[in-house]
């Protein structure tokens, strides 16, 4: 294991070099074994002591130089000019197996000068959801984030009620966020932005030429960073996922999921759906996500301006111009997505309207997302939808087998798939491709199962009991590892999938979520 420093290289004004604080008795409660394969790191860190301790940081490695980063940010709208990393240290870059560099970061390792009064640590169970949400999204084909290890600190994190500490060793491909431009361009500090644009497109954006023009490379990278916003963000409307926080310090420029604190899954469908309990508002809603990513690329644009032109207004107009083709752009991503979801090679106008009445049906009759389009799926498999669900759409279900170029009733359709007892390739009907073909895409986009909130909160309660305890510590651990199990293979079903696939008996009402500082 040989750490890569190169966040040093841009400049002591980038971040502080500060060394982790030691905690009283690091033990490993997780590793993961297939993300340290991919890291090579199999054999560097020998056993549970050498990972507890380098990963708590009370030992650092020869090769390593701990920094808490600065940046700026919108925080529910609002601008703090000085953020930067208040309980987090970054160690060091890795190389994986195929060449790529990832940010090694440890979080919960104690106060730096960006701490803002905190006292740098993390609590155990927002510990815990980081890696159980960073590997579903991850199994789920979203960018984002991993959790290498959770380590236990031996000591108590005050919020409010006194909790486990536990530090979690995060890997992205780095930590750059729309916040750190707008850190030096809100000071003016032209010299260090474009130091940082350069830094940014050779470690993200290797087709934009970094020796072209100022301006022309400023204005790829603002395209090329705001086109992984738009995937990003429709994959996460895919699934349900409502991030929660998605203040610019917390959008990263590699396009990378990062920061699981309040953010949680949505089951009945609804656009307003939200569950932090800072959002009072509802500004991060799950359904306000694409305005938001939108709104945090203007802000990233106004940081560039100085690069863009020399002349102010010019500047606005190349930016804008961007700006806009985002809006078209991000329409046309979402309407794709959904259409995906139904089995749609394409989307057009005339689809757009079933795919509106569909939604306008979750939402009124509360059906539950991913169960109604994983019940879609599996309806073209030969199986029936519930008495419920099919009463519901039964007024929209035939247009929309008609558009996937399937003739016959639903009842004739299912009870033909279930007499012959094959696959859904063999459904008879005049154009069997077309089922074939709208049953991979939606396989593809509809998960079998989902980190569902009560389920996670249960896994949660359970593990911290059980290590504050001392009592059924075993079972916790087989129940948590069972768990991900389940979410690293969320398009197929396992014998363990349905112990996790229902929705909450109370539909999550009332449920909140908390960013954990």
């Amino acid at each position: 294991m040989e750490f890569q420093n190169s966040y040093l290289n841009l400049g002591k004004n980038f971040y502080q070099q500060i060394l982790p604080t030691p905690v009283e008795n690091p033990q490993l409660l997780l590793w993961n074994q297939q993300l340290a394969k991919t890291l090579q790191l199999s054999g560097a860190l020998n056993d549970d002591h050498d990972r507890a301790q380098i990963l708590s940081g009370n030992r650092i490695h020869d090769s390593s130089t701990p920094i808490a980063l600065a940046y700026s940010g919108h925080q529910f709208g609002h601008f703090n000019p000085q953020l930067g990393d208040g309980r987090a240290h970054l160690l060091g870059e890795l190389f994986d197996l195929n060449k790529r560099r990832f940010d090694i970061q440890l979080k919960g390792s104690g106060a730096t000068r960006f701490s803002r009064q905190g006292d740098g640590r993390c609590a155990l169970k927002p510990a815990l959801r980081e890696l159980i949400m960073s590997e579903a999204l991850h199994a789920l084909n979203i960018p984002s984030s991993r959790c290498l290890a959770v380590v236990s600190t031996g000591e108590t994190v005050y919020r409010d009620l006194p909790q486990p500490g536990a530090i979690v060793t995060r890997v992205a491909q780095s930590h750059l966020r729309v916040g750190t431009f707008q850190h030096f361009g809100s000071r003016g500090d032209t010299e260090s932005l474009k130091k940082l644009l350069d830094y940014a497109i050779n470690r993200h954006y290797p087709e934009i030429d970094v020796n072209a023009d100022e301006a022309q490379k400023a204005l790829e990278f603002l395209s090329a960073v705001s086109n992984r916003q738009i995937t990003l963000v429709c994959h996460w409307l895919r699934v349900g996922f409502i991030h929660g926080v998605m203040n610019t310090d917390n959008t990263t420029i590699s396009g990378e999921t990062i920061d699981y604190g309040p953010c949680a899954m949505m089951g009945d469908y609804h656009p307003g759906t939200v569950f932090s309990s800072i959002d009072a508002q509802g500004r991060y809603a799950y359904g306000n996500q694409i305005n938001i990513a939108i709104w945090n690329m203007a802000r990233l644009a106004e940081s560039l301006l100085p690069l863009l032109a020399p002349e102010q207004d010019a500047a606005i107009s190349k930016a804008e111009t961007v700006i806009k083709q985002l809006v078209t752009d991000f329409t046309k991503a979402y309407r794709v997505m959904l259409a995906n979801k139904l089995g749609f090679a394409y989307s057009d106008e005339s689809d757009w309207h079933l795919i509106e009445t569909f939604l306008g049906l979750m939402q009124s009759n509360e059906l539950d997302y991913t169960q109604t389009f994983l019940a879609l799926t599996q309806m073209l498999n030969g199986n029936r939808l519930t008495e419920e669900t099919a009463t519901i759409l039964k007024s929209w279900l035939p247009d929309w087998l008609q558009r996937l170029g399937i003739s016959g009733s639903v009842d004739e359709i299912t009870t033909k798939a279930e007499n012959h007892q094959q696959s859904a390739t063999s459904i008879p009907h005049e154009k069997t491709d077309n089922v074939t073909d709208a049953i991979t895409r939606m396989q593809h986009a509809n998960p079998a199962v989902i980190p569902r909130n009560h389920h996670v909160e249960d896994i949660l309660e359970r593990y911290q009991q059980a290590l504050l305890s001392g009592k059924g510590k075993q079972q916790a651990q087989t129940q948590l590892e069972q768990f991900l199990s389940v979410l690293r293979t969320p398009y197929c079903e396992t014998e363990l999938t349905a112990q996790f696939q229902d929705a909450a008996k109370d539909k999550d009402k009332g449920y909140r979520t908390f960013c954990g500082t």
